[in-house]
């Protein structure tokens, strides 16, 4: 079959054998060809400085040479098992190593899987059923987290909104949906229902930082009421430090969870815990009714681990953070410049390594607070911003560390142009 060139016909192509014309995650009227360092490029041939990174694994950039070099040292040697290997068990050492809340891990392939694992361990654990989460968080797709991931319409909490098809009503009656950074509606849960399992929350939610004291408050709040702390570090895992959001924050959950940047690209995710609670996936301890069986095609895999190994070396080396940081903050000063000069509200929302910009003059405390004013401006912002070469997704910007000045000179370019179709 001779290799298309244009994007179109590609585009075409994938409407005829993919519902919607995608694979579900990024807008499909663009198809990636090929990335290397910051850059990508599509089937077009059009160059893009890339702030999506795979949303979110390629924090080092495309092909990294000592992940690359890494990777092909071990494909000869086999590309999976199905059985332990010496990668896998090197990269759970050093991810125990780095992660305060971890004795233990278990891998699996996909963030989604890592978190409906924490749920159903720490239902075994407490042998409670009911998950408290946040309005808008985000853990996969399980029926329990599209449980009021984006509901499309407002209800009173702790009501639990299915936002699929396909879930059983009897999901929603485990489920107790609180806002973001409200304490007091935290505390006022856990008084009243004493079947709660765990707290399950992104310490930062999609961008939206946690307020002063509120994950500690939620550390003491699940002590008082021996209630079980899921982070889910999927997205902030080594990247708001070495050690997570837990070491950025000094917070440490019970369970957390692990993904994207531990597998360097490759599929590959993990949940860990104390050993206490990671025994209940060990039958010949727990027994058989508090077993809690795992097992996957690809976990563990060793080509995965071996990226995720060299990223994290990487990533531990001096200055590695700092520079991140840097290059974030230079990115939301050059975008809330061009727009506090042309007079347009705004709030840059999250974290120099992961934020993006609402265009609100309100406060961004949580789900049903973060919204654009004005929906419209966003998405041509958005889209001229991809007009003049910066590919990012709609509502988040990665930096990464292959960010160079010249694609920051591009970026500021583009974000010239964007500020100017909105003003």
């Amino acid at each position: 079959m001779n290799k298309l060139t244009s994007q179109s016909e590609w585009i075409a192509r994938a409407h005829a054998v993919l519902p919607g014309g995608g694979f579900g995650n990024f807008d499909p009227g663009i198809v990636i060809a090929r990335g290397q360092g910051s850059r990508v490029w599509d089937e077009d041939g059009a160059e893009y400085v890339d702030y999506l990174i795979g949303s979110g694994p390629m924090l080092l950039g495309h092909g990294h040479a000592e992940v690359m070099e890494a990777v092909l040292e071990q494909l000869p040697l086999g590309m999976t098992f199905f059985a332990n290997n010496s990668k896998g068990i090197e990269l759970a050492e050093a991810i125990v190593d780095a992660v305060p809340c971890c004795e233990q891990v278990r891998f699996v392939a996909s963030g989604g899987e890592a978190d409906m694992y924490a749920i159903r361990l720490a239902r075994a654990y407490t042998g409670r059923t009911k998950i408290l989460k946040f309005e808008g968080g985000y853990h996969g797709m399980s029926a329990e987290a599209q449980m009021s991931l984006a509901p499309a319409q407002h209800v009173n909490f702790p009501q639990a909104v299915p936002d699929s098809a396909g879930i059983p009503a009897s999901v929603a009656d485990e489920m107790l949906i609180a806002p973001f950074n409200d304490l007091a509606a935290v505390e006022a849960l856990l008084s009243e229902h004493s079947d709660i399992a765990a707290i399950i929350a992104e310490p930062l939610q999609r961008i939206i930082p946690a307020a002063p004291g509120f994950l500690q408050g939620l550390r003491d709040l699940c002590d008082k009421h021996h209630v079980l702390l899921i982070f889910d570090e999927i997205v902030t895992g080594f990247r708001l430090s070495y050690g997570g959001a837990q070491e950025r924050y000094g917070v440490t959950p019970d369970i957390c969870t692990l993904g994207k940047i531990i597998g360097g690209g490759f599929p590959l995710a993990a949940l860990g815990a104390s050993a206490e609670i990671m025994m209940h996936f060990d039958k010949s301890h727990v027994g058989a009714d508090k077993w809690l069986m795992q097992l996957g095609t690809l976990s563990g895999n060793p080509v995965a681990s071996v990226a995720g190994l060299k990223t994290m070396e990487v990533l531990k080396r001096p200055g590695s953070y700092d520079t991140l940081r840097r290059i974030g903050k230079t990115l939301q000063d050059m975008q809330s410049k061009a727009l506090t000069n042309a007079g347009i509200p705004h709030r840059i929302c999250g974290d120099e390594t992961l934020f993006d910009i609402f265009f609100t003059e309100n406060p961004c405390r949580d789900y049903r607070s973060a919204k654009h004013d004005d929906p419209t401006r966003n998405a041509t912002y958005n889209a001229t911003l991809r007009a003049h070469g910066v590919f990012k997704s709609p509502g988040k910007l990665y930096p990464s560390l292959a960010i160079t000045q010249e694609d920051l000179d591009l970026t500021q370019a583009a974000i010239t142009a964007a500020v100017a179709s909105i003003t």
